[in-house]
């Protein structure tokens, strides 16, 4: 149970870094993408610059899951690079290949998830 749960919230909070399509820091975010970037074309990581340039002024729980999945980022990147190199991004694509190669992540990135699972930052 602890493992698919763990698996779940990788998946959410890498996916928060890689575009935030469906993902948790979408869900926390919505209010905040569509008031801070109304006029921003979606794509090519726009969405992305434009919440992190207006990061100060979105929701505390924006924040909140913005600051897990930069961790997660920070601790997990080596691992996507190294497991999910052939995987084009987009479409859930990387996520996928994330959840189906956990037994290979490294402890950093465990560790970061299993934290960000927890609830802690």
């Amino acid at each position: 149970m602890l493992k698919n749960l763990l698996a779940v919230s990788a998946v959410m909070l890498l996916s928060a870094t890689s575009g935030m399509a469906q993902s948790a820091a979408m869900k926390a975010c919505a209010s905040d993408v569509k008031s801070q970037c109304a006029g921003t074309q979606p794509g090519d990581g726009r969405i992305k610059a434009c919440i992190k340039s207006h990061f100060n002024d979105v929701s505390a729980p924006c924040q909140a899951v913005l600051v897990k999945a930069a961790a997660i980022s920070k601790a997990c990147s080596a691992d996507v690079k190294k497991i999910c190199a052939d995987v084009k991004p987009g479409g859930g694509r990387i996520e996928a290949c994330m959840k189906s190669h956990l037994t290979e992540v490294s402890e950093p990135c465990k560790d970061d998830v299993t934290q960000a699972a927890a609830g802690k930052s």
